[in-house]
């Protein structure tokens, strides 16, 4: 069956009243199956997606960047030493680029085609805390607007076959000292009177609402817009692969215009502000598995840009795979937006486990419409939940902004199959516009258990609730909110 035919037959199949009332279909009815067809036509789009994400595949060559100078101990900078080291990797052919085991002390390390740095077990390598040390400023994108700014701590631009590999440890030593105040809250250093990112963030958006062009978007010392961790930019065929990543500036691993990417075996462990795991953003064929996520802000954001600059550069995040991450502290754990305003579509979330006190929820959409952009197409099943501080499944229309600019957001087809929670102040959270709302939700199978509150539904159509059960009672019908 087609993906539109699939789609029709659910669309068919759907029950639902005036202003959005929400009914759950009668065994028998025959709406079930529909859409059981509906969710196995989607997930079988999931291996052609997945033959497609090749990891890169190097030259056994090694470089061992002691070769160039580098020295273990953790004082003498080794900045130069990495770039001789991957320049001689890139123009041998191509091979890994190896740290061994040790401390290694650098400033931002820039990769090159067919070179994949690898961290050897015991290996750690410690970023230089001096703003200065990622200067002159790169290509890059901050906030989901494209500037040139302080270079991220490993970067790529317009490269093929890169990597980020092995054991080791990749710190940021990012503190309440470094980096982390220039997000202007005390709760990360910042005192009154100290410098921080806000006029620099309210100049980059006005030059980006303004269209003036990427490079007179200058910025470097005295904006203070830190930079992510990993970010390798237009890139084909990536992989970060392994690592260990603590104490970040801002985003930890932010693939951004990349087609074919696996990020796999990650722990991503940082808890300063902006401190999402993994951002992939307008980025096409991901896999993300088997990662661990302990962070400051979303375990895994799924981005397009923002605004007039997503417009702009006009490419969806699309086709994303998930599978068998653990997610402990965040905002979020699954999370589309806010910088979404190129579009999302075809994300696929299954096997994930997600608990924590300190973790708003499961899934959550943020958007608004300044943002405007569309999400469609999102399945996730077999998703596991204890406790979660706000909703299991938030939607939200009113994010930051709100409904404040002429954009409104698309959100539809959004698919959950056998979610279980154990904890959580809501089930669901879902406000939409009254002249756009949110459409076609469908929940099948899922337990939502220790809910504090009623649900929250507000301009809400198509949304449909099959063996569906909260506090242990099996809910048929909600009546919208307002």
């Amino acid at each position: 069956m087609s993906s539109l035919a699939s789609r029709r037959e659910f669309l068919r199949c759907l029950a639902a009243g005036a202003g959005g009332l929400i009914v759950l279909p009668l065994a028998g009815s025959g709406c079930r199956g529909g859409a059981g067809l509906r969710d196995a036509a989607a997930w079988a789009e999931v291996p052609g997606i997945l033959e497609r994400i090749r990891p890169p595949r190097f030259p056994d060559r090694d470089v061992l960047v002691t070769d160039f100078g580098a020295v273990p101990g953790g004082t003498e900078p080794a900045t130069d030493a990495f770039r001789r080291a991957v320049a001689a990797c890139h123009d041998a052919g191509g091979g890994r680029v190896v740290v061994p085991p040790g401390d290694f002390l650098t400033g931002p390390i820039h990769l090159r085609s067919n070179v994949n740095l690898h961290l050897a077990e015991g290996a750690t390598l410690r970023f230089s805390t001096n703003p200065e040390d990622y200067l002159p400023p790169v290509y890059t994108r901050w906030e989901g607007v494209e500037l040139m700014n302080y270079s991220p701590l490993i970067y790529a631009r317009g490269q093929e076959n890169v990597a980020v590999t092995g054991a080791g440890t990749l710190d940021g030593q990012a503190d309440e000292q470094h980096w982390w105040p220039w997000k202007g809250q005390a709760r990360y250093g910042w005192t009154e009177g100290s410098p921080e990112q806000g006029p620099a963030r309210d100049r980059l958006f006005r030059m980006a609402e303004d269209g003036v062009p990427v490079a007179e978007r200058v910025f470097g010392t005295g904006d203070y817009l830190r930079p992510s961790f990993i970010e390798f930019y237009d890139c084909r065929n990536v992989l970060i692969e392994g690592v260990t990543i603590v104490r970040s500036p801002m985003w930890l691993v932010h693939p951004t215009l990349c087609t074919n990417v696996t990020v796999r075996g990650v722990t991503a462990r940082s808890h300063g502000p902006n401190n999402d795991g993994c951002n992939p953003e307008s980025c096409t064929d991901v896999l993300i598995e088997d990662c661990f996520f302990d962070t400051g802000d979303d375990c895994i954001a799924l981005k397009s840009g923002r605004n007039a600059d997503g417009r702009r550069v006009g490419r969806p995040i699309e086709n994303v795979v998930i599978r068998r991450c653990t997610m402990r502290d965040g905002h979020g754990g699954i999370v589309i937006g806010s910088e979404m305003s190129g579009g999302a579509r075809r994300i696929f979330a299954e096997a994930c486990h997600l608990d924590s006190p300190n973790l708003d929820r499961v899934l959550r959409i943020k958007t608004n419409s300044v943002r405007g952009g569309f999400v469609e197409d999102v399945y996730l099943r077999d998703i596991t939940a204890g406790q979660v501080a706000d909703a299991v499944i938030r939607i939200n229309f009113l994010y930051e902004e709100g409904d404040a600019g002429p954009h409104d957001p698309v959100v539809r087809n959004i698919d959950v199959r056998r979610l279980t929670s154990g904890q959580s102040t809501y089930a669901l959270y879902l406000i939409g516009y009254p002249d756009a709302p949110i459409r076609d939700v469908y929940l099948a199978d899922c337990r939502f258990d220790g809910v504090a509150r009623d649900s929250v539904v507000e301009h809400v159509e198509g949304l449909v609730l099959d063996e569906v059960f909260i506090n242990g009672e099996r809910v048929e019908r909600l009546a919208p909110t307002t």
